[in-house]
Parts: structure tokens; C-alpha cells; sequence
């Protein structure tokens, strides 16, 4: 039996979840599946993969085929560099604990990218968010100023009309 490591739909309407599954070659996208392996939701920004590991090292091992995005999970989340050092393990070029300790740095530089992104991402909606917040001001400034005139000019023209019978009524009096 070939077995394929592929994504299972679901969600709602315009929002996917997928499921990370085991399955048959032959099942459908949606079918009959061996086993549950984790999550994958693109819908949020960086994508959320949740997965054990250690199933899907065992898989990917014995063969399991995943399909092209699924390929791209596993390698993100470092299946496949685990793979390739437990090969380097068989062959004798270095024991476990050299395993570990350069899966733990690969893992680690990844996890600083990572935030690093995230870091700058929120720099720029900082950032955005701080001009916008200017342009509105100005624009509230050149509101509030219209309006400022507006009442200058309307006081104004309030205070010469009351000005012009006060003139009028002087040179009646004298």
C-alpha cells in the first residue's frame, strides 16, 4: 500500500483548516484516512503548524510520500533535517547527542528568524498606524481651523452689526 502524507480540508466557506493526515494513494482528498499527524492554518499570519513530530519523522522514514505543500510543512518544522542527520547517525559520521545539539542550533536560528519577522511586521504596522494617526490630525487641524475662522468672521460680522446702530445712535445724541 503507498501511502501519501497529504492535507485533509476543512473550515468553513473562504477560511480552510487543514489537517495534516496519513492515507492511501488511492483515498480522496477528504476520505478515509490512517492517522492524524497535525494541523496546518493558513489563515493567519505567519501560518500556524501544529504537528507530532515524531510521527511524522516515523512516516517520512518509512517512506510515506507527502504531497508538494506538505513537503514544504515538513521541511519548515525540520522533519526532514532531522531525517538527514539520523541518516548521517546509520552511516557513523556522528552520534546522537551531535543530533540533537545541531537539530537544537538549526532550530533555534529558524525560531529567531522567525521572530525577527514578526518583530519587524509589527514595526511596520506600528509604524503605519503612527502616520495615519498624523495625517488625521492635520486634517482635524484643518478642520478645527475652518471652523475657527468660520466663527471669527461670524463674531465679527455680529459685532459690526451691533456696531453700526451704536454708530448711528452717537451722532443722533450729539
Amino acid at each position: 500500500m503507498a501511502t501519501k502524507i497529504r492535507l485533509q480540508r476543512g473550515g468553513r466557506k473562504n477560511y480552510a483548516f487543514y489537517s495534516i493526515v496519513i492515507a492511501d494513494a488511492r483515498a480522496p482528498r477528504d476520505g478515509r484516512f490512517t492517522e492524524k499527524i497535525g494541523t496546518y492554518n493558513p489563515n493567519t499570519n505567519p501560518a500556524t503548524v501544529d504537528l507530532n513530530f515524531d510521527r511524522a519523522l516515523y512516516w517520512v522514514e518509512n517512506g510515506a510520500q507527502p504531497t508538494d505543500t506538505v513537503r514544504n510543512i515538513l521541511r519548515g518544522e525540520g522533519v526532514y533535517m532531522m531525517k538527514h542527520l539520523r541518516g548521517g547517525v546509520k552511516k557513523g559520521a556522528f552520534d546522537e547527542s551531535a543530533v540533537q545539539t545541531k537539530f537544537d542550533a538549526w532550530k533555534a536560528g529558524k525560531e529567531q528568524k522567525l521572530n525577527a519577522v514578526k518583530e519587524s511586521t509589527a514595526k511596520q504596522k506600528k509604524e503605519l498606524a503612527a502616520k495615519e494617526l498624523e495625517a488625521e490630525k492635520k486634517i482635524n487641524e484643518a478642520i478645527a481651523q475652518k471652523v475657527a475662522e468660520k466663527k471669527a468672521a461670524a463674531a465679527a460680522a455680529k459685532a459690526e452689526a451691533e456696531a453700526a446702530p451704536a454708530t448711528e445712535e452717537a451722532p443722533a445724541e450729539a
